[in-house]
C-alpha cells in the first residue's frame, strides 16, 4: 500500500467518523472539531485518490512532552506499515516543535506495534480511570 502522508494536513470530522467506522471503532461524531484545536498536530495518511486511510493525533504540554493520541488506520489497509510510519512522522514532528519526549498509552495487545514496530520503551506509569463503569 502506497500512501502520501502529511502534518497538519486538512481533514475532516466525517472522514475520521468513516475511519473509525471502517475498523470496527465507535466514532463520536464531532471529537475532531471539538479536539483539533488542543492539538500540536496530526499526520493523515492518504491514498492517490485522497482516501483517508490512516490518522495519529499529537497533543502536547506546550513545553517538552507530547502525547500520541487516536492512531487509526483503515481497517482493510493494516498491516502494511501506515500505522508505524504515522508514528514515525509524528514523533519527527514533534522533535522539530522543541518536544523532548513523546508519550503513548495502550492496552496489552498493542504492545508489539508500539514496543516492536515503532520503538517505543516501556516504563512504569500511572492511571486514574475518572469516569469508571
Amino acid at each position: 500500500m502506497s500512501a502520501d502522508f502529511a502534518w497538519r494536513a486538512r481533514v475532516t470530522d466525517s472522514e475520521l467518523v468513516e475511519l473509525v467506522e471502517s475498523h470496527g471503532g465507535r466514532p463520536e461524531p464531532g471529537w475532531w472539531d471539538r479536539i483539533r484545536p488542543h492539538s500540536l498536530g496530526w499526520v493523515t495518511a492518504r491514498t492517490a485518490d485522497g482516501r483517508l486511510v490512516g490518522f495519529v493525533n499529537v497533543a502536547w504540554d506546550g513545553g517538552d512532552h507530547a502525547f500520541l493520541l487516536d492512531p487509526k488506520t483503515r481497517g482493510t489497509e493494516q498491516r502494511q506499515g501506515i500505522g508505524t510510519e504515522l508514528v514515525r512522522r509524528a514523533a519527527e514532528a514533534a522533535t522539530a516543535a522543541g518536544c523532548e519526549w513523546l508519550h503513548v498509552d495502550f492496552s496489552d495487545d498493542l504492545a508489539p506495534f508500539y514496543l516492536d514496530a515503532c520503538g517505543f520503551q516501556p516504563t512504569a506509569a500511572g492511571l486514574f480511570h475518572l469516569r469508571p463503569s
